[in-house]
């Protein structure tokens, strides 16, 4: 019983200091990037305009194609599952205010949270950043600032490229290739859409760009020894954004609308 205590102790406290290691992080960047830094302004400029093509450009391939089945599917669900006056609400409820952005956050860190953590790894266990110090330049400066800031924009960016695909593609496709009773659909949507979903919407792109970003960062700059630590930390980091977005799905959700 006393070992079994220990180290549930020992992993509370491991985990404790992690989240506290990781705010940290996370804010130093945010304050780094309130006033923009004038040292580097066209290599950091470069760096974020290259992550958000990465992130989001190339990401609309598979962003568009999910998002019309999720749209399609839902529209012909609910539709023979509800009255035409309910059907706009339900889909503005599902989609704008918990499918949209939590999805999309899972693509992105599939695609580029695993990425960027790979990156970081290789470079620490290179010994590129310590080479960077070496030679007076801010790593937080010319690597880690521009990701947050590109993949927190692509975030934000492809959750509206993902609603409004679901809502406007799919009932353009269940139009065209059904008989289902859609009329009237974006008369209910416009009702069923108030402040406070795109308020919702918007505030969980930001916070989840943010903590993707920040958690691959932690996890990429944690001091390794060896490339095999790699793969590692790689896996880390993407249970731990997935777990992350999940908490901040929950209790904006709560916030907003308990």
């Amino acid at each position: 019983m006393e070992k079994f205590v220990g180290a549930l102790g020992r992993t509370t406290i491991r985990r404790i200091n992690r989240l506290t290691d990781l705010c940290a992080l996370t804010c130093r960047l945010i304050s780094i990037a309130v006033p923009f830094p004038r040292t580097g302004r066209m290599l950091i400029r470069r760096v974020i305009v290259e992550q958000l093509y990465f992130t989001a450009v190339e990401a609309l391939p598979v962003i568009v194609p999910v998002a019309l089945i999720i749209g399609v599917m839902m529209i012909v669900q609910f539709s023979q599952l509800s009255g035409q006056v309910d059907l706009g609400k339900i889909v503005v409820l599902l989609v704008l205010r918990e499918i949209g952005p939590l999805i999309t956050a899972i693509i992105v860190i599939l695609r580029s949270a695993t990425a960027v953590t790979i990156e970081m790894s290789y470079m620490n266990v290179l010994n590129e950043i310590e080479a960077l110090e070496m030679a007076g330049i801010d790593p937080l400066n010319t690597l880690c600032l521009p990701r947050l800031l590109g993949i927190t924009t692509a975030v934000v960016s492809l959750v509206l490229v993902f609603d409004l695909m679901a809502i406007i593609g799919g009932y353009v496709i269940v139009k065209g290739l059904t008989t289902l009773p859609v009329e009237g659909f974006f008369q209910q949507i416009a009702k069923g859409v108030v402040g406070a979903d795109i308020a919702v919407g918007l505030l969980k792109s930001i916070l989840f760009g943010v903590v993707i970003t920040g958690t691959c960062l932690y996890h990429g700059l944690t001091p390794k020894d060896q490339i095999t630590q790699v793969p590692i930390a790689t896996s880390r980091a993407a249970v731990d954004c997935f777990f992350y977005c999940l908490v901040i799905n929950i209790f904006i959700s709560f916030i907003f609308y308990v």
